[in-house]
């Protein structure tokens, strides 16, 4: 095994070392201003000229001072001392650049409702929000695809390593009816099928998905005749007494121009020989890569979670005549 080649070249604190005692003009001085000891100074001083050949200090001269080697050393050192710091703050400004920009993505119902609530809380901080609607799997994989830092969105996987998902709250689908529809008692939604028309979320939405899986487990069978992949036509139709919807407190609150003509009903309130129906919920998670953005998902974790609770749960409550436990809650899973 051959032996490791000698050093070539000074390291930065051999360099910074002689900097200070040429700057300084003593090795008592440097030593002081390095916060070391004279003779941590003196060894420093000794490895450069072992390492450079030659003698960088007159040591004949009270107090000592630089030979003319030591000069040249001492102004090239100099120079590539003040790169050295330029090159550390420029990386670090690429870093903090990025950090200042952050790009949030947001399915379309959170991002019309609890969206402007965040940014508004976010605007005094160092960072820019740019804020991103879409639908939960484009978001997903923009997240993995690093053109989102950040996605609230209703998945709680992912498929990409490092990325954290925290669930910030839950919500209940309901039932949406036209507000001048009268009905003595509910049975079960194929039942009002017969009187009104099922207007549903196509199978292509996450929602739509959702809602089609409960209603099979539920043993419905409701032809499908008219559905969108967004909520504002469908309960345009509902507020116009054309059908009934499924569908949940906060895309209520999303179009919410249409809640004075529309009634909502928890689906529990439906029963099939006598047995009410289950609750079928959505939750929210906000996805980060971890080990990055330093406190901001975290800040932007809590943030959500206080003004879903606070406000936007209460607003919407009493906007439809629900109990804020009824329009969802931010307990852990």
């Amino acid at each position: 095994m051959k032996d490791s080649a000698p050093e070539k070249y000074p390291d930065w604190d051999l360099l910074a070392s002689w900097v200070a005692v040429v700057e300084a003009g003593s090795i008592s001085d440097a030593a002081s201003r390095l916060a070391i000891s004279q003779a941590g100074v003196s060894q420093r001083i000794k490895a450069l000229e072992t390492l450079l050949d030659t003698t960088l200090l007159d040591r004949a001269t009270r107090p000592a001072r630089p030979t003319a080697a030591g000069q040249r050393l001492f102004e090239h050192a100099t120079v590539l001392l003040q790169g050295a710091d330029q090159m550390v703050e420029s990386v670090r400004n690429v870093t903090r650049a990025k950090r200042v920009v952050v790009r949030l993505g947001c399915v379309d119902s959170f991002a019309a409702t609890i969206g402007p609530i965040a940014i508004k809380a976010l605007s005094g901080t160092s960072h820019h929000i740019r804020l991103w609607s879409g639908i939960t799997p484009a978001l997903d994989g923009q997240l993995e695809a690093r053109q989102l830092d950040m996605a609230v969105t209703t998945s709680s996987t992912s498929h990409a390593s490092g990325i954290r998902k925290r669930k910030l709250f839950s919500e209940p689908y309901v039932v949406v009816l036209p507000g001048s529809f009268e009905v003595d008692r509910y049975t079960t939604l194929t039942e009002l099928s017969n009187h009104l028309q099922f207007i549903r979320y196509s199978a292509r939405s996450v929602i739509g998905q959702h809602v089609d899986t409960y209603l099979s487990s539920h043993g419905e069978n409701i032809e499908r005749t008219c559905e969108f992949d967004a909520t504002d036509p469908m309960l345009s139709l509902v507020a116009a007494g054309l059908g009934f919807a499924i569908t949940t407190p906060l895309c209520l609150w999303q179009s919410r121009h249409y809640v004075p003509d529309v009634r909502v009903v928890p689906l529990t309130a439906f029963s099939r020989h006598g047995r009410p129906y289950g609750r079928l919920t959505r939750s929210f998670y906000l996805s980060y890569r971890e080990n990055e953005l330093g406190h901001l998902p975290t800040d932007l974790y809590d943030l959500i979670r206080r003004a879903f609770e606070r406000q936007v749960a209460r607003d919407i409550a009493k906007a439809l005549s629900l109990k804020p436990e009824e329009v969802g809650d931010t307990e852990d899973e």
